[in-house]
């Protein structure tokens, strides 16, 4: 039986695995999909699940659930030996096993691009994975709380200060959703003037959301600021050191957060522990019917798609490749499944084109923007617009159903605004018992988290 090993369970790999689950016939190959976690995150969720507008569990699709008939590994690849067909995998307990096959399928995705300033590591936490998002909300909640308690000064500003780098969209939706978030508690607390909480959002171009329009671009700027947050454009941060935020235009703030979500990098596992071809930003080079290689070298029994790939756009012309985002990923995922098949019964490859089906984000509760060529939708039609085609998109009526169900819900009742941070002492309780439970905080989040590096692969 033919060893067919998928690198990652995210978009492109889960999508990978269950259009391959569907038309494999009995005895025809069997497929692996190594990954250390055992869900796939629906990325494009994680800015409301900080906003307690969407149930953190709601936000993952688990993998056994949907892959009956997949072997799934829990695990770190550390390696890809091509030329000798192996895979390094390091198990749970931190053993390491050679994993062998016939074809490999690259989709370990990509991590969150960080860059050598002063404080960032030590401070910043991202929102690429769903334990991020809710300890971000736990957090921002955590922080009304303790602000709440301490009288008007420098330090109750700075708990009521949050800083979001990167304008692309996690940024923006994640600064929509926290401003709406933070702007609608702080109506509970009369001990608070709604006028302390600051959210900074921080990038470097000129322009938020590049993927829309520039006119667009320039509303949600207008937007965002007409709700009170500080948009920072052609702006760095320079120092975050002790969360004291320097910016390249002079300006120097306390905060509380440092969200970072300023774009993508190649994961490092493709970029160094590989011998597949890489191109010169560490992705892996594929042909545009997504087997790796270049056109007249392809490479056998090797695959790629999703964030980690150079994919050609067909649709922009030569020398263009797709963006990283979930459209790609998921579309590139099943047409990977149908050309493995193809490639397995001797039948012609297809090529990976695609139709744009616009960009739609949120901006906080009951606000979003949506285009699609030349067709702009702004404000509250565009919002229910983000959250049916999300609802249809996310995989498995399950999920579909759960999601659904909790915006009802929502709708109904209001937003579930319990923090959980003393989650992050789970046996505090037990070991400390009568005595008050820790204030948690991001930083205690960051450092209970395992490397993002270490993660996608």
């Amino acid at each position: 039986m033919r060893e067919i090993v998928i690198v990652g369970g995210g978009y492109a790999g889960f999508y990978t695995a269950w259009g391959l689950e569907r038309r494999l016939r009995r005895g025809e190959a069997r497929v692996t999909v190594v990954d250390p976690l055992p869900y796939m995150t629906y990325q494009p969720f994680l800015p409301e699940v900080l906003a307690g507008s969407v149930e953190a569990r709601h936000a993952v699709v688990p993998l056994r659930r949907h892959l009956r008939r997949t072997r799934l590994l829990a695990g770190y690849v550390t390696r890809i030996d091509h030329a000798r067909r192996l895979l390094t995998v390091r198990l749970p307990d931190g053993t390491s096993t050679e994993l062998p096959y016939d074809d490999v399928v690259v989709t370990a995705g990509a991590i969150t691009r960080s860059f050598p300033v002063p404080g960032v590591p030590e401070q910043a936490i991202g929102l690429k994975y769903v334990e991020e998002a809710v300890a971000v909300r736990d957090h921002l909640l955590g922080s009304l709380d303790r602000a709440a308690a301490l009288p008007p000064g420098p330090e109750r500003r700075r708990l009521l200060t949050v800083t979001v780098v990167g304008g692309g969209f996690a940024g923006v939706e994640a600064f929509g959703e926290a401003l709406s978030l933070l702007t609608d508690q702080a109506l509970r607390y009369p001990e608070l003037d709604p006028g302390e909480i600051e959210l900074h959002l921080v990038e470097a171009s000129g322009r938020v959301l590049p993927e829309v329009g520039e006119r667009t671009g320039r509303w949600v700027v207008r937007e965002l600021q007409g709700r009170g947050g500080r948009i920072h454009l052609r702006t760095t941060v320079t120092s975050a050191v002790d969360g004291h935020i320097v910016l390249s235009d002079g300006q120097e703030y306390d905060s509380g957060l440092l969200l970072w979500t300023a774009g993508l990098a190649a994961n490092p596992v493709i970029a160094r522990h590989t011998d597949l071809p890489l191109d010169g930003r560490g992705l892996v080079v594929v042909r545009p019917d997504l087997r790796v290689g270049t056109a007249g070298e392809p490479v056998d029994g090797a695959w790629a798609a999703g964030d980690d790939a150079a994919v050609p756009d067909l649709a922009r012309g030569a020398g263009t490749f797709t963006v990283p985002n979930a459209q790609h990923a998921v579309r590139q995922g099943r047409l990977l499944a149908g050309n493995i098949i193809r490639s397995l019964r001797g039948h012609p490859l297809q090529d990976y084109r695609h139709r744009s089906l616009g960009a739609v984000a949120t901006l906080g509760l009951g606000r979003g923007v949506f285009q699609w060529g030349p067709l702009v939708v702004k404000g509250f039609p565009a919002w229910l617009m983000h959250r049916g085609y999300h609802v249809l998109a996310v995989p498995g009526w399950e999920r579909k159903i759960r999601v659904a169900a909790g915006w009802l819900t929502a709708l109904l009742l209001g937003r579930d605004t319990a923090s959980l941070e003393a989650v992050q002492h789970p046996r505090h309780g037990f070991v400390h018992a009568g005595e008050p439970w820790p204030a948690a905080s991001v930083s205690a989040a960051l450092h209970s988290l395992p490397d993002p590096a270490d993660r996608t692969a």
